[in-house]
């Protein structure tokens, strides 16, 4: 066993020059009020690095510094050491060597650590010094819950049979202790631990389905105890508040809970298929909050061109996409800037995804009459200066919000085009006059989120006949004067190639040829006029350039080019400096 050896970690980093002694004892006095190690409370401080920190300990233990997001290990070797154990002193088993266990750890010289996992491996252990938070990280991949889940089906499964006298008993045991809500609760710990937006659970002819929307695409579990759905819906609809007797019509309801001490609102939708009832819940994390304007990705040049618009005093502000493309999330960014305490903000929304202090939030209810109409003409009478509708879902609402938007009133919402140039029109179609247009809109972006390349497993990439035949004949690329990158599927991101998500925007700013079009109700000329706009790009040339600079890939942009209209990527490459 490869015992830690015992150093002062304070005197060594005076010794080696990398803090001063004053800055040791201001440490040391600050530790005691965090009650946090010295090293993460030297980095927390800002006195050393933790690259420095952990080069350090690295030389002077003899030991090697590891980097997680490069290094494959089994599951099953990691999952040697129990998960409480393994968060509780920051260690990973990576290897199991012959003679020795190689174990990660963020800390190597916490021996009563050391001691415990020794105890717990009952083999040697050999050190090795890992990044904190790249080991968290990797928890949350190593420890799902999937197994859990299976194993808490399975005995739900048993505890149930086919008989209404079942599923009544089981309502009648205490809710937290029952099976059912153990259940759940793996289920909402595991969709949370791996950065889900929505769970789908659906039941079909021999099993049950679980399945976890994550970076925008499902991951699915399959469980053959297709008993055990009714008393899964059962139990759901009792937290969102719903009919329990009621089967055969659709519901909607929300319901919020802490999961992995993170507040969590759960907007949840149930539909009567063939096989019982489809369940879909959308997770917002409030803990979260909104974003920052600056964090949503935009290139700067289209950020400054976004943040000038809706710093207007009035006019309308369109964000378009489809379901699930962040159109909530930009304007969120947007109110969070313009949160001041001389506006008067209100927001007319279904449901209200984030809650922002000093702003008046209005969730609409249709069963008691309460539409975004209605919101929208009794907000009108609250002296608002701002108003965000959630979405122009019809005419009656368009018209409301396009007159307020004409008598001094800063408008921002969202419609669900998919893009900038089809929004006008779309208006227009809905009923809305050219001239009213022309004089309120300001500016239309179009969204999409896109998959970003896996850091850890990108890899050179030669786009195939059919590809570069595509963005030749569609974009003007050649492919050949480009480099390209894709994922081969690695730990880090299960498999897929792709890790986390980042936002496409194209943005269509309002000119004195785009108005006059609106008012003469020529949607021809508004699309040709837009097409030769100052600044326009449509989305799946920013797609490329993205691929381009080894954000994302061919695959990614082929998924944006079918959802925008054929007529508007025919654009020469982009060539704005765009930040990766």
């Amino acid at each position: 066993m490869a015992f830690a050896k015992k150093i002062r970690l304070g005197d060594l980093l005076v010794e080696k020059g990398l803090i001063t002694e004053e800055q040791l004892q201001f440490a040391l006095s600050e530790q005691k009020k965090l009650g946090r190690k010295l090293g993460s409370t030297l980095i927390e401080l800002g006195m050393i690095d933790e690259s420095s920190l952990l080069n350090l300990l690295s030389s002077q233990l003899g030991i090697p510094l590891i980097d997680l997001s490069n290094t494959n290990y089994s599951d099953d070797v990691a999952k040697l050491l129990p998960e409480t154990i393994a968060r509780r002193y920051r260690a990973i088993v990576l290897e199991d060597r012959e003679a020795d266990y190689l174990v990660g750890m963020a800390d190597p010289t916490d021996i009563y650590a050391l001691d415990e996992i020794q105890d717990k491996l009952n083999k040697p252990v050999s050190q090795a010094i890992v990044r904190e938070a790249e080991l968290l990280e990797n928890f949350d991949l190593v420890y799902r819950r999937t197994e859990e889940i299976s194993a808490l089906a399975e005995e739900l499964g048993q505890d149930l049979s086919e008989s209404a006298a079942d599923l009544s008993d089981l309502l009648q045991t205490e809710m937290a202790n029952s099976p059912v809500a153990k259940l759940l609760q793996s289920i909402f710990e595991d969709a949370v631990q791996i950065g889900a937006s929505d769970i789908h659970i659906e039941p079909d002819h021999h099993v049950i389905r679980i399945r976890q929307r994550v970076d925008g695409m499902l991951q699915e579990q399959v469980m053959k105890e297709t008993q055990i759905a009714p008393a899964v819906v059962v139990r759901l609809k009792l937290m969102a508040g719903l009919n329990i007797s009621e089967k055969r019509l659709p519901q909607d309801g929300r319901f919020n809970m802490v999961v992995n001490d993170r507040e969590v609102d759960v907007r949840m939708s149930t539909m009567p298929v063939q096989f019982g009832e489809s369940v879909v819940m959308r997770l917002l994390d409030q803990t979260r909050g909104a974003l920052d304007i600056e964090n949503l990705g935009m290139p700067p040049e289209l950020l400054h061109r976004f943040r000038k618009n809706f710093h207007l005093p009035n006019g309308m502000i369109l964000v378009t996409g489809p379901t699930g493309s962040g159109k909530t999330t930009s304007l969120y960014a947007a109110l969070k800037e313009l949160n001041l305490a001389e506006a008067k903000i209100i927001t007319v929304e279904d449901p209200v995804e984030y809650r922002l202090n000093r702003i008046s939030q209005v969730q609409v209810n249709t069963k008691i009459g309460l539409s975004f109409a209605k919101v929208l003409r009794s907000a009108l009478r609250q002296d608002p200066d701002i108003i965000m509708v959630g979405e122009m879902r019809d005419a009656e609402t368009v018209e409301i919000g396009v007159s307020a938007a004409m008598t001094g009133h800063l408008v921002l919402s969202t419609l669900h085009t998919n893009d900038t140039i089809s929004t006008a029109t779309r208006l227009m179609d809905m009923g809305v006059e050219g001239y009213m247009l022309a004089t309120t809109l300001r500016t239309i972006i179009a969204q999409r989120l896109i998959r970003k390349l896996c850091k850890s497993c990108a890899a050179d990439y030669q786009p195939d006949e059919f590809e570069a035949g595509w963005m030749m004949e569609r974009l003007g690329v050649d492919t050949t004067t480009h480099q390209y990158s894709k994922g081969r599927g690695c730990k880090q991101c299960g498999s897929t190639g792709y890790h986390g998500r980042m936002g496409v925007y194209e943005l269509l700013d309002m000119n004195g040829e785009l108005a006059e079009a609106l008012r003469n109700g020529d949607s021809q000329a508004f699309v040709d006029a837009a097409e030769r706009a100052p600044g326009y790009q449509p989305l799946v040339n920013v797609a490329h350039h993205h691929a381009v600079n080894g954000m994302t890939s061919i695959d990614e942009i082929l998924r944006i080019a079918g959802q925008v209209r054929d007529d508007v990527v025919d654009q020469p490459p982009l060539t704005l400096d765009i930040e990766a």
